[in-house]
C-alpha cells in the first residue's frame, strides 16, 4: 500500500470527497481502525437510514466509539441533519463523511453542516506517492487511479471503470438525464484531449444541444478551487499551454514532447512574461537535463511531476 499525502484533520469532523477508485475507503479503514463504520453502499444500511435517519442517534447512544465514518453519504442526504445536530450537541464525535463529489449534495440542497465540517479531497495518486513505480508512459496510458494501478489487469479495470462511472455517478445520482448522451460526449471529448475545446463542434458530433454540452463540461470541471488552470493565446497565435495560479503559485508552463529544445519553443513563454513579469516560466520536455534558457527554466517532465506534493508550496524549482 502506497503512503498517501493526505493528512486528516485531528478531532474535527470533515467531508472527504474524491472520484471513485481513489482509495478513500481503503485509506480510512487503515487509518481509523477502531471507528464505527456505516457503508451506505450496503443495501440494508442504505434502507435503514433512508427510512429512519434518526436511527443514527440511537445507534451511537449504544456505542462507545467517538469516530464515526459514513461512507457514500450522498446516498442518504437527510442523515446530515442528524449529524449536524450531534455536532451541535458537542458530544465529542468526529464524523468522517465520504463521497465522490459535493455536487449532488449541493444540487439537492443537502445540509453541508454550515462550516462545522471541513471539506477535504483525495485525488488519484501523485507521481511522488508512487516513487520508483511511477512511469510516465504507463501512467499517461492508464492514469493514476489506485483502483486501476493496483489491479492485476489494469487495462481491463480501466475499461470497466468507465461503465461504473456512468452507472453509479451519472445515472444513479442523476448527474445527466440521458446517460447515452453523456457516454457519447465522453467518447467525443476524449479526442479533444490536449486541444482547445469547441463546444459547438462537440454538440454537433454528439447530436446533442450546445447547452447540454456546456452542462457536461461543468461536471468535468468539478475540481479543487484553490488553483486556477488556464490556457493563454495572443491574437498573433503565440500561446502557453498552462497558466497555473494560486495563493503561492503563478506558473506559465509549456509542454513539449521532444527531447531537444529549440528557440521557437520559448516564444510563447517569453511573450507571456512581458505581460506578467511576476510569473515563473517553465518548459517541460522529454529530455533529461535541467537548465535555464533566458527567463525559462527547462525541466524534464518526469522530474517535475515527482516534485509535486500538495502539502508543500506547489513545486520547488
Amino acid at each position: 500500500m502506497f503512503k498517501r499525502f493526505f493528512t486528516p484533520p485531528q478531532n474535527h469532523s470533515y467531508f472527504l470527497f474524491g472520484p471513485r477508485g481513489t482509495g478513500k475507503s481503503t485509506w480510512l479503514k487503515e487509518y481509523y481502525k477502531n471507528a464505527l463504520w456505516f457503508d451506505l453502499n450496503d443495501p440494508k444500511t442504505f434502507l435503514m437510514f433512508s427510512m429512519y435517519p434518526e436511527k443514527l442517534r440511537s445507534i451511537l447512544a449504544e456505542k462507545k466509539e467517538q469516530t464515526v465514518v459514513i461512507d457514500e453519504v450522498q446516498k442518504v442526504p437527510n442523515i446530515l441533519n442528524v449529524v449536524h445536530s450531534l455536532i451541535e450537541e458537542k458530544k465529542g464525535y468526529q464524523f468522517v463523511l465520504t463521497g465522490s463529489s459535493a455536487r449532488k449534495l449541493k444540487k439537492d440542497g443537502a445540509n453541508l453542516l454550515g462550516g462545522r465540517a471541513l471539506l477535504k479531497r483525495m485525488p488519484p495518486f501523485f507521481a511522488q506517492e508512487l516513487g520508483s513505480f511511477f512511469n510516465l508512459e504507463r501512467n499517461l496510458r492508464l492514469g493514476m487511479l489506485p483502483i486501476v494501478l493496483d489491479a492485476t489487469s489494469p487495462e481491463e479495470v480501466l475499461k470497466a471503470y468507465v461503465g461504473i462511472y456512468l452507472k453509479e455517478e451519472v445515472q444513479a445520482e442523476g448527474i445527466a438525464r440521458r446517460v447515452g448522451d453523456f457516454a457519447r460526449f465522453l467518447e467525443t471529448i476524449s479526442s479533444s484531449h490536449g486541444s482547445t475545446i469547441n463546444a459547438s463542434n462537440i454538440a454537433r458530433e454528439c447530436q446533442i444541444a450546445r447547452k447540454t454540452v456546456d452542462s457536461y463540461l461543468q461536471i468535468l470541471e468539478d475540481q479543487v478551487e484553490n488553483y486556477g488552470l488556464h490556457f493563454w493565446q495572443t491574437s498573433s497565435k503565440l500561446e502557453v499551454d498552462f497558466i497555473l495560479s494560486g495563493p503561492d503559485t503563478f506558473l506559465a508552463i509549456e509542454v513539449k514532447n521532444g527531447t531537444a529544445i529549440h528557440p521557437s519553443d520559448l516564444r510563447g513563454l517569453l511573450a507571456f512574461k512581458e505581460d506578467y513579469p511576476e510569473s515563473t516560466l517553465l518548459l517541460l520536455y522529454r529530455g533529461k537535463e535541467r537548465f535555464r534558457e533566458k527567463d525559462v527554466l527547462v525541466f524534464p517532465v518526469d522530474d517535475f511531476l515527482k516534485l509535486i506534493n500538495p502539502n508543500e508550496p506547489f513545486v520547488k524549482l
